[in-house]
């Protein structure tokens, strides 16, 4: 298969694509789009007329083998090129129309109609089998599915101001000529939409440009369970679609009697919807994938129809009620259907292999052809026959739609068939969709593509760190391989911020942290750690002893936060080891974060140290305070300490007194409990703000060391706690520390309370 294209070149020739685009859209919209529905009906048109008329865009699909043959023989771009500009002139035969319609030839006016939109689609039949080679070159990359989108938002976008202005040249009561001119200025732009194509790049010939024969591909096409599930749901789906959006015309028409011109402003909210959901779909497509969102368009398309069958009859002769009902409609119609007729093609080529998209996309169309030809000329049937019985517009449209929303729920129903192609689940999507943080991520990362410069990208990853997403993993593990340091500590640190790291997140995290110590890798570690990465264990364990400190000590950390209890010991030799006190203050929150009372004496040999860093004394007492599960309490005396050191004596016996006031109104409602229970806790109470006096105001500890030896133990801890600190209180070397005996004193009275509530 060819090359593909470079950068410059994809970018030049998806520029050349857009203006196609433009003129296509254009010319599509002057020649067959509700213009020409409507140029039918001014003649008189039957609803079995409108409904061939519209079987003709489905029925053309089926010439694709044609155009597969002469693919054989000529480019593809140039197959694609004369068929657009032959199409747009077999338009003529319906600007000449009105001329025979003049000379009292109504029924060939309207034949010349048929004939000319039935050769304007033919010719499109042949020509589109270039159609899914050239997007899927053009839509190659990462954003496939926004560039299709992009397509389908100039489509729509067009269309809702061809409608606007269509409605305001019409007007209420056109003169029939006025068609003329506007299918003419059709032609021109369809023509020179046909010569703009000439200038795409030739697709990727295939390596057997002879291809499989049409029963061939059938067969591979429908020997593949996920792509024939996925064709029955298109069948349906396009059906539904195809009925709902040509019929809701004469919908307007026949049942409301709305003119032409307020008809077409309808059509001008439809194309705001197509627009809408272009615009929605390409914001989440890359994101949520292809699927949940072809199941979200088709949900709101059959939830736009219900209410047609609910509507009561005295609604039609209400003109603003009616006017509005019509607007939602369209709106809805247009935003569902159209929406889910855009990302169905962008699922598809996503499910079938690069080299099979020429002679699969025949399938796809042949089955988007059937699907509405059948549905159009089956639909305008009914309701003619429905009309020859007597009954009416209204009931007859009623019986309509309510078959098309049986056959909608059923492809729903079939919904979980399809393979989801790395896309969320639809419960997924429709938490991003309905979720402020992760639109907002999605719309971060959108700009973050199209940042121009690393201070940008620093800005924006800074405000992805503050708006975690699971959505964002990709795009952060993108920049986290940026050659600026700077954009990748921020992108890292954005991972940090997420719920879930997936495999290929955490993969990056263990490289980060075996290939760029000193920089990066610490982050890593952190995060391994944080998120439970139990795959990164051994890894953090040979980490933990690394030469960059940083990074030694969020892998010890790391390993705390994993519960990897059998290093515990290691981490307790290497802050004893250590002269490093950034490491030895990380050493001690990894301890602190195993909660093991067995590590307090560890703890204690630190303090013992002559003159150990300020900060280092408070993060180790802390720590302690974390074994023993009171440091959410004690970080606030401590910091009220550490404001004012004058206050440690007042601090000290507000805890007591405070302690003894809990026991006194605890026991107080203890009716069951003997007195002499109450009598020893109260007791105890007393005796320790006596303790506690003596502990911080004449640094003796013995009365505090008997009362901790006499506490009842509580919990399987409570004897080596107390063995360990009713030896502190009477160490010199530890008394030193005030915060220290904050502690204690701290501890001492969260006993006693508990005492008292567990007392019976």
């Amino acid at each position: 298969m060819d090359a593909p294209l470079s950068p410059y070149k994809l970018r030049k020739a998806r520029d050349v694509y857009n203006y196609f685009n433009v003129f296509n859209a254009i010319s599509w919209n002057l020649l067959v789009g509700v213009i020409i529905t409507l140029f039918a009906l001014q003649l008189g048109a039957s609803s079995t007329y409108i409904g061939l008329l519209s079987s003709s865009f489905y029925l053309a699909l089926f010439l694709l083998p044609l155009g597969k043959i002469f693919a054989r023989r000529f480019s593809i771009i140039g197959i694609f090129s004369i068929t657009w500009i032959i199409r747009s002139i077999c338009m003529v035969l319906a600007v000449a129309a009105p001329f025979v319609d003049y000379a009292g030839h109504r029924s060939t006016a309207l034949l010349l109609i048929m004939l000319g939109v039935f050769l304007f689609h033919a010719f499109r039949g042949v020509g589109m089998i270039g159609n899914n080679p050239v997007l899927s070159e053009l839509a190659s990359g990462p954003d496939r599915g926004s560039y299709m989108t992009q397509i389908q938002i100039i489509n729509s976008a067009i269309g809702m101001f061809s409608s606007f202005l269509l409605a305001m040249v019409l007007g209420t009561n056109p003169p029939i000529f006025l068609f003329s001119i506007l299918l003419g200025a059709g032609v021109i732009t369809g023509v020179i939409s046909g010569y703009v194509i000439k200038k795409v790049p030739e697709p990727p010939s295939e390596k057997d440009r002879q291809g499989m024969s049409l029963a061939s591909i059938f067969k591979d096409a429908f020997a593949q369970d996920s792509l024939r599930h996925f064709m029955v749901i298109l069948f349906l789906v396009i059906l539904v679609s195809g009925v709902t959006r040509t019929f809701v015309v004469v919908y307007a028409r026949e049942v409301f009697q709305h003119n032409d011109g307020l008809i077409l402003l309808y059509s001008v909210f439809g194309g705001m919807g197509y627009l809408i959901a272009g615009l929605s779909v390409k914001f989440l497509v890359d994101r949520l994938g292809a699927k949940p969102l072809f199941l979200v368009c088709v949900i709101i398309g059959l939830l736009s129809i219900i209410p047609v069958i609910f509507l009561p009859v005295s609604a039609i002769s209400n003109i603003t009620g009616a006017i509005l009902f019509l607007v939602f409609l369209f709106f809805m119609l247009n935003f569902g259907f159209l929406g889910s007729e855009g990302i169905a093609q962008t699922y598809f080529l996503a499910l079938i292999p690069q080299e099979k998209i020429l002679d699969l996309g025949i399938i796809y169309f042949f089955v988007f052809g059937a699907a509405g030809a059948l549905g159009s000329f089956l639909a305008g049937l009914l309701l003619d026959f429905l009309s020859v019985l007597g009954i009416s517009s209204f009931v007859s449209f009623k019986i309509l739609f309510i078959i098309l929303i049986t056959l909608a729920i059923v492809a729903l129903a079939m919904q979980k068939k399809m393979k989801s192609l790395g896309s969320l689940p639809l419960k997924g999507a429709l938490e991003v969709i309905f979720s402020f943080r992760d639109l907002r991520a999605i719309s971060l990362l959108d700009k973050l593509n199209k940042a121009e410069d690393s201070h940008e990208e620093e800005l924006l990853l800074g405000a992805l760190h503050d708006t975690p997403s699971h959505l964002a993993v990709d795009g952060l593990l993108e920049r986290a391989r940026s050659p600026r340091l700077a954009t990748r500590l921020e992108a890292i640190r954005a991972l940090e911020r997420t719920e879930k790291l997936n495999d290929k997140a955490q993969k990056a995290l263990i490289d980060d942290v075996v290939n760029n110590p000193y920089t990066t890798a610490y982050i890593s570690a952190r995060i391994l750690g944080n998120h439970h990465c139990t795959s990164a264990v051994s890894l953090l364990r040979e980490h933990a002893v690394s030469d960059d400190y940083m990074l030694a000590g969020e892998a010890v950390i790391a390993l705390a936060e994993l519960n990897d209890e059998s290093f515990r010991p290691e981490i307790e030799k290497i802050i004893l080891q250590t002269k490093n006190p950034r490491l030895k203050i990380m050493c001690a929150e990894a301890l602190g974060h195993y909660r093991c009372v067995d590590s307090i004496s560890v703890l204690f040999d630190i303090l013992r140290t002559e003159n150990p860093p300020p900060y280092l004394r408070d993060e180790v007492i802390l720590a302690i305070a974390a074994i023993l599960n009171i440091q959410r309490v004690f970080y606030k005396i401590l910091v009220r300490y550490k404001s004012d050191n004058s206050l440690e004596t007042a601090l000290a016996m507000d805890e007591a007194e405070s302690a003894f006031e809990f026991v006194t109104s605890t026991v107080s409602g203890k009716k069951r409990v003997s007195k002499e229970k109450i009598k020893n806790l109260i007791s105890s109470a007393e005796d320790l703000q006596k303790a506690v006096s003596n502990y911080v105001s004449k640094n003796d500890g013995a009365d505090l060391s008997r009362w901790i030896l006499e506490l009842p133990e509580i919990n399987k801890t409570a004897g080596v706690i107390k063995a360990v600190f009713s030896e502190a209180v009477l160490d010199t070397e530890l008394n030193i520390h005030n915060s220290l005996r904050l502690l204690i004193v701290h501890w001492a009275a969260q006993e006693l309370r508990i005492w008292a509530v567990k007392l019976k």
